[in-house]
Parts: C-alpha cells; structure tokens; sequence
C-alpha cells in the first residue's frame, strides 16, 4: 500500500478526535431528528433535516479524507447517479455511456433523461477512447465495468474528454478509494454505491458523489436538497462504523481474490477468467499502472445455466446474492440481471473468510459440477 494511503487508513477512525471536549463520546453519536432548535438567523446551523443532519456530516467527513475531495452522500448509489445527471445535464445535452458497466445507469437513461430531452450513447469500456468526445457534455466511465472487469485509461479518456469540452465521471464502486483514485488521474467526478465495500456488511444503501469543482458540489447538493434525495441518519451512522474498518476489509478481500484467482486458472471447469491482477488478464498492464490494488471481483463462465447455478448455490461459504463488497463471500449468474454475458457467466465477489477454506469450498463445490 502507498504511504499515502497508509497515511489515510491511519487518520481515518481518528478525524473527529480535535473536535472532542471532555466527556464526548468517542464513537459519532447517531442523531435522529427532523427539526433542530433554530431562533432567529439560524445561518450555518442545522436547521431542518431536508438541509442537514450531523450524523451526515460525520460520514461525509470520512470519505472526503479518503477521495481528498468534498463528497455529498445519497441514499444509494443510483441516487448518487441520478443527482450527477439531473443536477448537471439540461434538454438537448448528450451524455456517453459504458454499454458493459451497470446496467441501471443506462435504464436510467433510457427511461428517464431520454423522455427529459438527454440523449444517450454507449460504448464499451475497453475502447471508451475510440471515437472521441465531440458533442458530448458528459462522459461516465465505470472501470472495472461490471461486472465483464474490463479497464479504460482513466487518465487519457480524462485528457481526451476535457480537450472535448467535456465533463468526465467515474463510477469507482468495484475499488473504493483503497484501490483506485479517479479524481487524482484527472476525473472530475467519483460516484459510488457505498452500499458495497465501504459499508461492508450488506445490511444499508448508500451513496456518495465526490468532486474537487465546487459548481459540481454545488449542483449536486441543490439537487439533494430540493429533490429530497437525502440518506438517513441511522444509514448514515451505520456507514460511517462501516469505513472505520474498511482498509481492512478491502485488503483482506483483494488479497484472497489474487488467490483465488490464480487458483481458478488452472481448474478445468472455468473458462473465461477475467481479474485484473492476472498476468494473462487483458487489462493487466493498465491496472498496474492505475490501480492501487486489483480488487475483489473475478468473473468467470461455467458450461451452462444450470451448473453455473449449482456452482454458487452448493458452495458452503458462498451467499447467491446480487450486490457485492460484504464480508461474506457471494456470487450470482448475471446472466438473470439482464447482462448481456453467457448464461453460465458467475461474478464472484471475494469476501473476509479465511483465504485456504474459502477455497476449499469453491473448489469443492467446482468440481461437483466438472465434466
């Protein structure tokens, strides 16, 4: 891990210590409320629970040290999506979008920018740089895409896109700030579903936009306001304990997945191994040269439906469950969400177990379904 990071795992359960008188609560305190004690001018006090809340503040607090940059937090990533499209995009702007990254974003766009008068392209995520960005307002990468795990270059689409006149947007969900920084390799925005590794318990929904252009603070955070797409509390609380423990967490999981990667290669059941730690993976150079760790996703092809089924369901330290990033190892076919993959196609999310018996029961559970 760079210093850097290791200087950002460091502070970050100690951020609220300088505000502590004697006697405060060393863990954030969790504060409900909808209405706060506001006489006369209540300017930069918290006044209604639309506006602000502490407990937001708190956790915000936390992932702006980690993105080094102001974050506003949603109620879930797709909320954090939407207020980047509606907050910044007007009638007759067009957008480019990963045609192999998540596909609620691009139902988003279809079912709602594109009535609103927004109009929309795709393109895959391996070749984002082709075609160049004339004419677009905004570019929203996601990479790794999930859940295929190809890359762009983040920080040549950024100089290609801003030569365009052009905004860029990643979605840095499959790396928290622990694995990838987007804003620092020249992005202006950084959207992310928290609901993943950050919180890491699989028990809330969160999301968060982070920004160094303060009209794109702004923007957002008048569209949270006004919208009403707002966290609560208690979501928010829970994700703040989640980041205290989340460096762990994250190397712990892309840890064992670079084993259990590699392990995977070689067993004659899987074809199709995609991990960007792999030397053999396509994208390997470039994660290298972007990426601060490799992440804990693999995706891989089983020989149909069903096996890939029995796979995920007979495996006794694996969860069948969409979503990714919790502390318990899970897998789905993503075939059933509508991803345009093999029906076999297994995203395999890398989770806290003990690396030697977590594949012992994936290896058990790939061999009931070899030959």
């Amino acid at each position: 891990m760079p210093d850097t990071a290791r200087s950002r795992a460091a502070t970050l359960p100690h951020l609220r210590r300088g505000r502590l008188a004697k006697g405060d609560p060393i863990p954030l305190p969790l504060t409900m409320a909808a209405i706060f004690h506001a006489p006369g001018d209540a300017t930069g006090f918290d006044q209604y629970g639309r506006f602000s809340n502490p407990t937001w503040d708190a956790v915000e607090h936390m992932l702006a040290h980690l993105e080094g940059a102001p974050c506003v937090t949603f109620p879930s990533g797709m909320a954090a999506i939407s207020a980047v499209f509606f907050g910044l995009l007007k009638a007759g702007d067009r957008i480019l979008l990963p045609s192999d990254g998540y596909h609620t974003t691009r139902a988003l766009a279809e079912r709602f920018l594109k009535p609103f008068g927004v109009a929309y392209d795709l393109r895959p995520t391996s070749t984002f740089l082709d075609g160049g960005f004339d004419g677009y307002r905004l570019a929203f990468v996601e990479t790794p895409a999930n859940p295929g795990l190809d890359l762009c270059d983040i920080a040549a689409v950024a100089e290609a896109v801003h030569k365009a006149g052009a905004i860029l947007a990643v979605d840095n969900t499959t790396m928290t700030p622990f694995g990838q920084r987007p804003l620092d390799l020249g992005a202006d925005i950084v959207v992310a579903a928290d609901t993943k590794a950050p919180n890491g318990h699989s028990d809330v929904l969160f999301g968060h936009v982070a920004s160094r252009n303060a009209d794109i603070i702004a923007a957002v955070s008048g569209w949270r306001e006004t919208s009403g797409s707002i966290p609560g509390p208690f979501e928010a609380w829970l994700v703040h304990r989640g980041l205290e423990t989340l460096e762990v967490r994250f190397d712990r999981m892309c840890a064992s997945a670079e084993v259990i990667a590699r392990r995977l290669k070689d067993h004659q059941a899987v074809s199709g191994l995609r991990f960007p730690g792999l030397e053999s993976d396509p994208s390997h150079n470039l994660a290298c040269a972007q990426m601060e760790r490799f992440g804990f996703l693999i995706s891989f092809v089983l020989a149909s439906e069903d096996k890939a089924e029995d796979f995920i369901n007979n495996c006794a330290l694996m969860q069948a469950a969409t979503s990714f990033g919790g502390v318990h190892t899970s897998a789905e076919r993503r075939a059933k969400r509508g991803d345009a993959v093999p029906l076999g196609f297994v995203r395999l999310s890398v989770g806290c177990e003990p690396v030697e018996e977590l594949w012992q029961a994936i290896e058990a559970s790939l061999d009931g379904v070899s030959g």
